[in-house]
């Protein structure tokens, strides 16, 4: 298979998915501002270049809470991906073990917890959302604990849906009924590759995690609506004392921006925070995770373990993201196209592709163990 890049990936994933889809995947919040700059700011940061160092072994592995990976990143959540390909997750999860790196499940996914697990070998991380319904939330927990998954990724950064134009325009939002199934469907039988493999015999296209609380309801349905019906904006800080309190393994807190908020997940007990503007889905016009990083890992790097999101899209990126004070980052978007544009096979690829990238750039960079990348690496 061919090396291809992550804009060759969405070009891909573009022609193969419906525009609801698609434009779900591509967009962000508002005029889409931050989304650009988390790419944007990312690409613009200068590296030194170093000679004459022995670089003849270069080892990209390192430890993520306590697992062995290949490389300082995992594939985060993201919500629908069985909608990219046929079962996705599972296709997803199975590349990801492959590669040797992490693959975190989203609440909102269409395959289950334990659909997911009984595919892969290695365990999983789940990521939990604040739903309204306490009962469902400690359902979820157990359920993720009794699959033996090794980590919880507790989203915070999604109290309300973002005001994502693209999603009402496509029809992923803001319609119903008879309107909403005939636009699918138009947009649907215009991508029969898509209709064949996922449309069909992909099914059933329910929320896998949350058929127990929504029955025959589970479908996609008004899926943004129903983000927003059931996510609980009164949540603070005391949840997530709950939350430590009913999960006894790696807790990770995904949606951090801010220091003072990275300083109070640290003294709430957590193992882990990830960086994250949701990918400029939510809160457009704050700032990129390239510039939120360095802070954040000043005040909480000694204390807990900081990973990132946002913008990734080489191995290039991951070896910028660690060189800021990331211990590893969550890819999002990059995997998302892979998967849309040739299912599992094109994740591993995508994820083969990184390793060489960021085993070149340590090279050139004069680095050959990730514990060894710090700030002397940026060219100021």
């Amino acid at each position: 298979m061919k090396l291809r890049t992550a804009d060759e990936y969405q070009r891909l994933a573009n022609r193969r998915l419906p525009p609801f889809i698609a434009e779900y995947v591509n967009g962000g919040s508002y005029a889409e501002h931050t989304l650009r700059r988390n790419v944007e700011d990312l690409r613009t940061i200068e590296l030194r270049q170093r000679v004459l160092n022995d670089v003849s072994n270069v080892d990209t592995s390192t430890k993520l809470f306590g697992r062995d990976c290949g490389m300082p990143l995992g594939l985060g959540p993201i919500g629908i991906s069985g909608m990219l390909a046929r079962r996705g997750e599972v296709q997803a999860a199975r590349a990801a073990e492959q590669a040797h790196v992490p693959f975190c499940l989203s609440t909102v996914s269409i395959c289950s917890i334990e659909e997911v697990r009984a595919a892969v070998k290695e365990p999983i991380w789940f990521q939990l959302y604040v739903i309204r319904d306490r009962a469902c939330m400690t359902d979820l927990i157990d359920r993720a604990e009794a699959a033996g998954c090794s980590a919880l990724v507790f989203t915070v950064d999604m109290p309300v849906p973002g005001i994502r134009y693209r999603d009402f325009r496509s029809g992923m939002s803001g319609i119903s009924g008879w309107r909403m199934h005939l636009a699918r469907y138009g947009q649907a039988v215009r991508r029969p590759r898509w209709s064949l493999d996922v449309g069909l015999r992909g099914r059933p296209h329910r929320l896998g995690n949350l058929v127990k609380v929504l029955g025959a309801n589970s479908g996609l349905g008004d899926y943004v609506g129903w983000l927003g019906r059931n996510f609980d904006p009164s949540v603070t800080w005391r949840d997530m004392e709950w939350v430590r309190s009913r999960w006894k393994g790696p807790l990770i807190i995904k949606g951090i921006l801010d220091v003072e908020d990275a300083r109070a997940a640290a003294d709430v007990g957590v193992d882990g925070i990830v960086v994250s503007n949701h990918g400029g889905r939510q809160f457009d016009g704050v700032r990129s995770t390239a510039r939120a990083l360095p802070g954040i890992a000043d005040a909480v790097g000694s204390r807990l373990t900081v990973l990132a999101d946002g913008g990734v899209r080489t191995g290039l990126d991951v070896l910028r993201m660690v060189a800021l004070g990331a211990h590893g980052v969550l890819l999002g978007r990059a995997w998302a196209y892979a998967l849309a544009a040739g299912g599992g096979p094109y994740v591993a690829n995508m994820l083969d592709t990184m390793k060489r990238e960021l085993a070149a750039a340590m090279a050139m960079a004069g680095r050959t163990r990730i514990a060894n990348i710090d700030r002397t690496v940026l060219d100021r």
